[in-house]
Protein backbone atom coordinates (compact mmCIF):
# COMPACT_ATOMS: atom_id res chain seq x y z
CA UNK A 1 0.00 0.00 0.00
CA UNK A 2 1.51 3.31 -0.61
CA UNK A 3 1.48 5.91 2.23
CA UNK A 4 -0.90 9.02 2.02
CA UNK A 5 0.86 11.83 1.18
CA UNK A 6 0.80 14.45 3.79
CA UNK A 7 -1.02 17.78 3.32
CA UNK A 8 0.53 20.64 2.22
CA UNK A 9 1.00 22.35 5.46
CA UNK A 10 3.15 19.16 6.62
CA UNK A 11 5.67 19.93 3.99
CA UNK A 12 6.32 23.98 4.74
CA UNK A 13 9.26 23.72 2.14
CA UNK A 14 7.28 22.10 -0.41
CA UNK A 15 4.36 24.47 0.00
CA UNK A 16 6.29 28.06 0.30
CA UNK A 17 7.92 26.73 -3.32
CA UNK A 18 4.72 26.62 -4.75
CA UNK A 19 3.30 29.12 -3.54
CA UNK A 20 6.07 31.00 -5.67
CA UNK A 21 5.48 29.67 -7.94
CA UNK A 22 2.02 30.30 -8.17
CA UNK A 23 2.88 34.08 -7.61
CA UNK A 24 5.56 33.65 -10.81
CA UNK A 25 2.57 32.14 -12.90
CA UNK A 26 0.35 35.12 -12.03
CA UNK A 27 2.90 37.30 -13.51
CA UNK A 28 3.73 35.57 -16.64
CA UNK A 29 -0.19 34.86 -16.92
CA UNK A 30 -0.46 38.73 -16.50
CA UNK A 31 1.95 39.39 -19.21
CA UNK A 32 0.68 36.76 -21.57
CA UNK A 33 -2.80 38.96 -21.14
CA UNK A 34 -1.18 42.08 -21.70
CA UNK A 35 0.76 40.95 -24.76
CA UNK A 36 -2.16 39.40 -25.94
CA UNK A 37 -1.02 35.86 -26.53
CA UNK A 38 -3.69 34.11 -26.53
CA UNK A 39 -2.41 30.60 -26.78
CA UNK A 40 -0.45 31.38 -23.56
CA UNK A 41 -2.96 32.61 -22.06
CA UNK A 42 -4.82 29.30 -22.34
CA UNK A 43 -1.57 27.27 -21.57
CA UNK A 44 -1.24 29.16 -18.79
CA UNK A 45 -4.44 30.34 -16.82
CA UNK A 46 -5.10 26.93 -14.87
CA UNK A 47 -1.18 26.98 -13.45
CA UNK A 48 -1.52 29.76 -10.51
CA UNK A 49 -4.32 27.77 -9.14
CA UNK A 50 -2.44 24.20 -9.67
CA UNK A 51 0.30 25.85 -7.55
CA UNK A 52 -1.96 27.18 -5.18
CA UNK A 53 -4.35 24.48 -4.51
CA UNK A 54 -2.99 20.68 -5.71
CA UNK A 55 -1.64 18.47 -3.09
CA UNK A 56 2.07 17.27 -3.23
CA UNK A 57 1.41 14.51 -6.03
CA UNK A 58 0.04 16.77 -8.44
CA UNK A 59 2.55 19.36 -8.08
CA UNK A 60 4.81 17.44 -9.70
CA UNK A 61 2.40 17.19 -12.74
CA UNK A 62 1.81 21.35 -12.54
CA UNK A 63 5.29 21.68 -12.61
CA UNK A 64 6.60 19.71 -15.30
CA UNK A 65 3.30 21.44 -17.57
CA UNK A 66 5.08 24.18 -16.55
CA UNK A 67 8.14 23.55 -17.45
CA UNK A 68 7.81 22.00 -20.89
CA UNK A 69 6.98 26.11 -22.03
CA UNK A 70 10.44 26.44 -22.02
CA UNK A 71 10.84 23.96 -25.31
CA UNK A 72 14.14 23.61 -27.43
CA UNK A 73 11.45 24.13 -30.44
CA UNK A 74 8.36 26.42 -29.56
CA UNK A 75 9.01 28.67 -25.79
CA UNK A 76 7.59 30.82 -24.01
CA UNK A 77 10.66 32.95 -23.93
CA UNK A 78 9.78 33.65 -27.86
CA UNK A 79 6.35 35.78 -27.13
CA UNK A 80 6.94 36.99 -23.53
CA UNK A 81 9.68 39.06 -21.76
CA UNK A 82 12.69 37.83 -19.85
CA UNK A 83 11.67 39.44 -16.73
CA UNK A 84 8.52 37.25 -16.29
CA UNK A 85 9.48 34.12 -18.28
CA UNK A 86 13.32 33.30 -15.93
CA UNK A 87 11.40 33.77 -12.33
CA UNK A 88 8.94 31.27 -13.54
CA UNK A 89 11.57 28.90 -14.69
CA UNK A 90 13.65 29.21 -11.60
CA UNK A 91 10.52 28.96 -9.54
CA UNK A 92 9.27 25.63 -10.81
CA UNK A 93 12.79 23.97 -11.49
CA UNK A 94 13.01 24.89 -7.49
CA UNK A 95 9.44 23.25 -6.79
CA UNK A 96 11.02 20.20 -8.67
CA UNK A 97 13.70 19.85 -6.98
CA UNK A 98 12.22 20.02 -3.54
CA UNK A 99 9.64 17.32 -4.74
CA UNK A 100 12.44 14.92 -5.71
CA UNK A 101 14.00 15.48 -2.97
CA UNK A 102 10.85 14.82 -0.85
CA UNK A 103 10.14 11.81 -2.75
CA UNK A 104 13.39 10.30 -2.43
CA UNK A 105 13.17 10.87 1.62
CA UNK A 106 9.95 9.13 1.26
CA UNK A 107 11.14 6.44 0.40
CA UNK A 108 13.33 5.68 2.80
Amino acid sequence: MTPRAPARHETPEIDAAALDAARAADRLLASAVEAGSERWVRYLAPMPDRFRDDPIPSLRAAARSGRSAFGPKDSIRDALPEAVTEPFLAAIDRLLKLIARWEVHRRD
